[in-house]
């Protein structure tokens, strides 16, 4: 603890490092008033643990206690707003932290060695390297059951052999079908298509290579059949080798791939197993990488958690005043995968709500049972089939509730045809009468006659 002896220096904020450029200016400032040393390491650990966390530690208490109290009248200058008023709450003395607060704890800092006399300067620079590293490991909190960066790490490398797997087979494929490309349609699996190139190389090998160890007899006689009257074209050695090279590099990253999933799923299990319970290790694994940690992503609201990974169609549908996603990264969850289309949403928006609170079970809880998982789950199925079934029965017609509430109601209405639609004529009579007809007819026949005697 430090008094403070010349206020009116204080008063002037910008230029209050020039007091504290030399130990004789610091003196002249502050005076040491009481000074106690740790115990030992981790007595001065959980001192600054307290600190940082703006807790009021026991021998802080104490000290507060006997020394500060008797000047109660005076201020007490922290660097900490949050434990200033800790402080002032449980001691009941006047606490205060501002910009000038700030510049004096830092020229403080500065000259802690010429305010404080008889530490060696090299024992200081120790014990501060010591407790700063301590202090490190306790915010890490290292557990290597609790570690989630290990998942992931794991998810996004999983990923990435899916990417490079896919383009390897693609690129394999594509080079051995211009020497046999009826096997291509023959072998559907990839991995089986590597293994069979890889043992047998040349289409003209088949014929005496024995593969039933990696394929069935039906799909080995098709393509010992296929090879001989194959269309591909003939290819050197050279390039046969380079192909079997692609599939061995094919087979080893499968290979790895599945040693990794493995590993992937014990890990999650460890760390998040409700959460791996309720949507899966994979969907589990990338919620938990989107989101940067397991505690940033018990955070998160239902809501969110809903729709982490649709971020950018979100804003899209704000932006143009449409519909807003229903599901993110949660939809490749097979609850919502089993489900009929009409019904995603609603599940989804459960399963978000559900999985929320497994995950904060996980992150938060120190129990590590996967009960409430299982629990959950059960719940979220329990609510599909019921939302199955209520479809099923408005399609047949049955359940009482259901036909209650469907129940028809006569509403018709008699009316009366109106025939007034039926004609596009105009409804006035435009019927000529019989002497008028007559006059025309006899009309016409004068014309006939005199027309008849011209011709004449």
């Amino acid at each position: 603890f430090l008094q403070v002896l010349n206020e009116k220096k204080l008063q002037e904020v910008d230029s209050l490092w020039k007091e504290f450029e030399t130990p004789e200016k610091a003196n002249k400032i502050v005076k040491l008033k009481h000074f106690e040393k740790f115990q030992d390491t981790t007595e001065a650990l959980a001192a600054s643990t307290a600190l940082v966390e703006g807790k009021l530690s026991k021998n802080l208490k104490k000290i507060l206690k006997k020394i500060v109290a008797k000047d109660a009248h005076e201020q007490l200058a922290v660097a900490d707003a949050k434990l200033g008023g800790v402080i002032k709450d449980k001691l009941n003395l006047s606490c205060i932290h501002s910009p000038m607060v700030t510049e004096l704890m830092r020229g403080i800092r500065s000259q802690v060695e010429g305010l404080i006399t008889g530490l060696p300067s090299r024992e200081m620079a120790a014990m501060c390297l010591g407790l700063a590293h301590s202090l490190s490991r306790y915010k890490l909190k290292f557990s290597p059951d609790k570690v989630d960066t290990m998942i992931i790490q794991a998810i996004s490398l999983l990923d990435d052999l899916d990417k490079e797997l896919n383009n390897y087979i693609m690129r394999c494929r594509e080079w051995y079908g211009w020497h046999f490309p009826e096997l291509g349609k023959i072998i559907t699996d990839n991995l089986t298509y590597c293994k069979c190139v890889r043992k047998v190389g040349d289409r003209s090998n088949f014929a005496s290579s024995d593969v039933s160890d990696i394929l069935p007899e039906e799909i080995e006689e098709d393509v010992k059949a296929a090879a001989e009257i194959s269309m591909g074209t003939e290819v050197s050695e050279e390039d046969i080798n380079n192909i079997i090279h692609l599939c061995d590099q094919v087979i080893e990253i499968s290979e790895y791939r599945t040693q990794l999933y493995d590993y992937l799923k014990n890990r999650m299990m460890a760390i998040a197993p409700n959460l791996t319970i309720m949507v899966g290790e994979l969907v589990g694994a990338r919620l938990i990488a989107h989101a940067g940690s397991l505690l940033n992503l018990a955070k998160h609201p239902a809501s969110t958690v809903q729709l982490l990974g649709a971020e950018k169609a979100l804003f899209r549908a704000l932006k143009t005043k449409r519909d807003t996603p229903k599901f993110g990264l949660i939809y490749h969850a097979s609850l919502v995968g089993q489900t009929n289309t009409k019904n995603k949403g609603k599940i989804s928006r459960m399963l978000a709500a559900k999985t929320a609170l497994t995950i904060r079970y996980d992150a938060l809880g120190e129990d590590t049972s996967a009960e409430m998982g299982a629990e959950n789950r059960l719940k979220v199925e329990t609510r599909l089939r019921l939302l199955e079934e209520r479809g099923m029965r408005r399609i047949s017609g049955t359940g009482k509730a259901l036909a209650r509430m469907d129940k028809y109601q006569n509403k018709s209405e008699v009316k009366v045809f109106d025939p007034s639609g039926d004609s596009t004529l105009p409804a006035v009579s435009k019927k000529r009468k019989i002497q008028e007809v007559e006059e025309q007819d006899a009309e016409v026949a004068v014309k006939a006659k005199k027309f008849k005697a011209e011709m004449k």
